[in-house]
């Protein structure tokens, strides 16, 4: 039986359907997720600079080819979308400079996230031209992950695991939080954004935009 997961935000049920562009989608961010757990497991300061890295491109792609096939089509329609994923880009830049500051990556992580933005960069270039409903549904997929990773890692700051250190300058401005901030506020945040992006591409996928 084919079966697909399409996440609901609000109860985290997944519901079952027979989509095959869905499907993959959803595969695909199982295998990215297997990745991530292979080599971060409950590191989530150097698991958020790996991923935030990686959540930078899409945005910035679909933003791009939105572009430029309002250029070629000569219609301005595809502004408030344009906007809406460029702003998506720079949201999760934002995130991967804050984590930054909390986890300290070493050199081999820096490499790590080179090497995962060139690889990933081509294939979801790939994915969003040729593709675009599937590519926007996987990014959906990719956001609810990141949603329930930073609720548990939500979870182990508050029952003191982690250390919920000040919250970096950058995101203390970034977010307009007091100046006594600590990491669980920014962590906080930083899901919240994601809700909004999961929401976005979800919605982008099954209205066919791009």
């Amino acid at each position: 039986m084919n079966i697909n997961y399409i996440y609901n935000m609000k109860s985290f049920e997944k519901t079952e359907s027979s989509n095959i562009s869905d499907n993959f989608a959803y595969s695909m961010t199982m295998f990215f997720r297997f990745i991530a757990d292979t080599f971060f497991a409950q590191r989530y300061g150097h698991r958020a600079v790996v991923l935030e890295t990686v959540a930078g491109v899409p945005g910035m792609v679909a933003g791009m080819w939105m572009h430029f096939k309002s250029l070629r089509s000569m219609k301005t329609g595809y502004g408030s979308h344009i906007r809406e994923m460029l702003a998506e880009a720079e949201n999760e830049r934002m995130h991967l400079m804050f984590f930054i500051e909390i986890a300290k990556p070493n050199i081999f992580e820096r490499a790590l996230v080179m090497f995962a933005q060139m690889i990933f960069g081509a294939f979801y270039f790939f994915m969003y031209v040729f593709f675009t409903k599937t590519a926007h549904r996987m990014i959906g997929f990719f956001e609810d992950e990141a949603v329930k990773s930073y609720s548990d890692y939500l979870t182990l700051i508050e029952e003191g695991k982690i250390e919920n250190v000040k919250a970096p300058r950058i995101a203390i401005e970034y977010y307009n939080l007091p100046d006594d901030a600590r990491l669980v506020d920014l962590v906080k945040c930083v899901k919240a954004d994601e809700e909004h992006h999961s929401e976005i591409n979800h919605k982008y996928a099954d209205e066919e935009i791009g």
